[in-house]
């Protein structure tokens, strides 16, 4: 059972399993998938949405946690008007959004809830809680949407169509999933991402992951000093 007042991270990947351990002051075989530290969990769930979210509530379930916050990387997605983020940009997630849960239909693509499917859990998106990412905001470089995806963006059509119909600034593939577990057993979420790579077309993406993994690892080591821990 894990104390009162203590911080489970959800991450996915063992990159970004080892990034983070490393950021929280441990060395960790990049197979394991729990370690623990004072007033914190880590877990590795595993890639996508359905893993993260079985990992999450497994975790939530046996232990008592104050925040359940998502850890990771993520590619960034076009924006009307501006620039992508770029690479080594830290992102703190106001909505978590499921960004592919639904249909294409020849005139628009449709949301779970306007096929008149029960979004009793979140809905389309998972809001972050507004005192834990008040706490968290400071550590970022900006503050908006992240999409949660089950196929990532290699063409350009689809990298638009995800920022189009969410308003996001960068993709990943388990934050909201995270999210949903975390809502469900009452815990405050946060979703934090660095930048490592653009979406769209592969033959054109450009990828730094030491820069993105070294810069994620300081984070988690902030995130700590941030809120106590």
């Amino acid at each position: 059972m894990t104390r009162a007042g203590s911080i489970l991270f959800v991450v996915a990947a063992p990159k970004e399993w080892q990034a983070v351990a490393e950021g929280l002051g441990h060395t960790a075989d990049a197979h394991a998938k729990e370690l623990r530290g004072p007033g914190w969990t880590l877990i590795a769930s595993g890639v996508g949405k359905s893993r993260a979210a079985a990992a999450a509530a497994r975790a939530l379930a046996h232990g008592r946690f104050d925040a359940c916050i998502n850890l990771g990387i993520a590619g960034s997605l076009p924006i009307e008007g501006e620039a992508p983020c770029a690479i080594g940009t830290v992102i703190a997630a106001s909505r978590s959004v499921l960004a592919d849960e639904g249909v294409d239909t020849p005139d628009a693509w449709l949301p779970m809830s306007a096929l008149g499917f029960s979004t009793a859990i979140g809905g389309e998106s998972v809001q972050a809680d507004a005192g834990l990412l008040a706490r968290l905001s400071p550590l970022a470089d900006r503050t908006g949407v992240i999409a949660t995806v089950s196929t990532c963006s290699g063409i350009d059509a689809r990298a638009k169509a995800v920022a189009a119909r969410t308003g996001a600034l960068v993709e990943a593939m388990e934050g909201a999933a995270v999210g949903v577990a975390a809502l469900a057993a009452s815990v405050p979420f946060a979703e934090l991402r660095v930048v490592s790579n653009t979406t769209g077309d592969r033959s054109r993406q450009r990828w730094d992951l030491p820069l993105a993994l070294g810069r994620l690892s300081r984070l988690a080591g902030e995130i700590i000093t941030r809120t106590g821990s």
